[in-house]
């Protein structure tokens, strides 16, 4: 190794996109040259100072991920209760879960975590939002959990949502992309994703089933009626994930512990800038008319005839009377 010029060297590492403040104390700089050009090391009080590369930099990924504390859609019929009061929907004894194409877009996002590195936020809107299930993102691999958790979140429809959720991202500023389940397991809408690329001003795509992140920009297979389509989109874009991305991670061991050493970050409306007026029911631009649950009635007529030919007549005849033929 050759040793450089304290100033020259720091200009040269700086260059690379690592800071170096001028009162810590070098002990030696050192030029390494190797087969893409010269690597600088630099150590500190003995200690080496790793040098990276801006262009590393930007290959590593943020990414955040929106989810739902929903009704588990695989309880039980007679355990939905529906007070037609309220249009509100309940389970008796059953708790909720994280919406399920909400965890394929966690798994999406691991996925690019793990071939790219970088971090993943998960968010999530309600009220009384229970803790241990909101953790499941943590115990699979996310790296933070924000919990936007206020009365004032309760009963909002897809724009209110989209919107806080959107001002939560602007708040957090450094992302690179934005993955929400294809539509949440309660309302089957799926309009908050587009909600969210809408008011941020960013390109959205959906249903997408395999994601890649190759020199700044997505390359995204989505579903379509007939099989899938390929689609390239610059970075930062919000992208809503199918179930096709591949089954959800197993929370590991080490997982579930690091969880549970991590507090959620809580926001109300007004740490994300937000009123209240724009925020949950106060601020949803639909109205619901009526919540139910659809009787299905079972009618049997029974033709008696003596011969085939006769019983199809009748047959005949009867699908008429009821304008089926």
């Amino acid at each position: 190794m050759t040793p450089v010029k304290k100033e020259t060297a720091i200009r040269q590492v700086e260059a690379k996109g690592t800071k170096i403040r001028l009162n810590q104390r070098l002990v030696s700089l050192f030029l390494t040259p190797n087969s893409s050009g010269a690597k600088i090391t630099v150590y500190v009080d003995r200690h080496e100072i790793p040098v990276t590369n801006r262009r590393e930099a930007r290959a590593r990924m943020n990414v955040i991920v929106c989810l739902k504390q929903v009704i588990d859609p695989e309880a039980p019929l007679a355990s939905f209760k529906i007070d037609t009061d309220t249009n509100k929907a309940a389970l008796q004894g059953v708790p909720p879960v994280i919406d399920p194409y909400g965890e394929y877009a966690v798994e999406a996002a691991l996925q690019i975590k793990d071939a790219k590195g970088g971090k993943v936020t998960a968010i999530s809107l309600g009220d009384n939002l229970l803790r241990e299930v909101m953790r499941k993102p943590l115990k699979m691999g996310a790296d933070e959990l924000i919990l936007l958790e206020d009365t004032a979140f309760a009963d909002g429809d897809s724009w209110s949502t989209a919107y806080a959720l959107a001002m939560t991202i602007k708040k957090i500023g450094e992302y690179d992309l934005i993955l929400c389940g294809r539509e949440a397991s309660d309302t089957n809408a799926g309009q908050v994703g587009s909600g969210i690329a809408e008011i941020l001003g960013l390109p959205s795509v959906t249903l997408a089933k395999k994601i890649e992140i190759l020199d700044g920009k997505a390359r995204v297979e989505r579903v379509t009626m007939d099989g899938f389509e390929a689609i390239e989109v610059p970075l930062p874009t919000v992208i809503t994930v199918s179930n096709e991305v591949g089954e959800p991670r197993y929370p590991t061991i080490k997982g579930i512990i690091t969880a549970k050493k991590k507090e959620p970050i809580v926001w109300k409306p007004v740490d994300i800038g937000v009123e209240p007026s724009q925020s949950g029911a106060a601020g949803q631009r639909a109205e619901m008319l009526k919540l139910f649950q659809p009787v299905h009635e079972d009618k049997c007529d029974i033709l008696e005839a003596d011969t085939p030919e006769e019983a199809a007549v009748k047959l005949a005849l009867k699908l008429r009377e009821a304008k089926i033929l």
